[in-house]
């Protein structure tokens, strides 16, 4: 059976830092990294291009530190170079998967990486290579979500997926509310309203003004990221509008 065509042509993935620790406290786990790296291979093997937004929680938080007296804007700007770290990370586990891959940097370290310009992206983009956005927006007080909401609007994606360790949004956490309810498809004004921890603020105002839809999927359910991409309902999706 012929296998179905992707229902997106561009997407940005976001992926939080904390995500590539596994089951340890710090650090990247080589075999999460390989998986993930192979769940984004079979997407590009499908033909659906890639851009990528990694966090840097697993490495650093600057806002710890910005609590206990460090200066917030150097704070930031060290979780930002742990973002660069953890993309140079993926960019390897994809060359090492034969996936063409580039780090587009928001702060200038073009002895490691690209420095983000965004035809350049689309142009990596459109010739099928994964582009790892690092660095988040390059200013302090905005976060990699707000990054990859940005980034997404910037380069034309039709979908940001944000991948997390639970099925979608619920109401309340489930794992201390049993009773949260779950929603499959839900508006940014209702996430707003509600106080619902789909992203910050800002990365949320961002999408809803541009018309960006989001989809909220857990990223440990092996296979399901390119179901989503073929056209599945998986997780919960975030629109403009009721």
């Amino acid at each position: 059976m012929t296998a179905a065509a992707p229902a997106y042509r561009r997407i940005l993935l976001k992926l939080s830092g904390e995500a590539l620790m596994g089951g340890g406290a710090h650090g990247i786990d080589p075999d999460v990294l390989e998986r993930f790296a192979c769940e984004i291979r079979d997407l590009v093997a499908d033909g659906v291009q890639v851009a990528l937004v990694i966090g840097g929680g697993n490495i650093f938080r600057g806002a710890g530190l910005a609590a206990r007296g460090m200066d917030r804007v150097t704070g930031d700007q060290m979780g930002m170079l742990a973002t660069v770290m953890n993309a140079l990370a993926m960019q390897d586990a994809l060359e090492r998967l034969e996936v063409s891959s580039r780090v587009m940097s928001a702060l200038k370290i073009n002895q490691v990486c690209e420095d983000y310009i965004r035809r350049r992206a689309m142009r990596h983009l459109d010739r099928g290579r994964v582009v790892i956005f690092a660095a988040g927006t390059g200013n302090p007080f905005f976060t990699t979500d707000s990054a990859a909401s940005l980034r997404a609007i910037e380069v034309g994606a039709e979908l940001l997926v944000k991948a997390t360790k639970v099925d979608g949004i619920y109401s309340a956490d489930p794992v201390q509310h049993p009773d949260a309810v779950f929603y499959s498809r839900i508006s940014y004004d209702q996430a707003l309203r509600e106080g619902l921890k789909v992203m910050d603020t800002t990365a949320i105002v961002l999408c809803r003004d541009h018309g960006m839809p989001l989809r909220v999927m857990n990223i440990n359910e092996s296979g399901a990221l390119l179901r989503l991409v073929r056209g599945e309902d998986i997780g919960s999706l975030v629109v403009s509008g009721n």
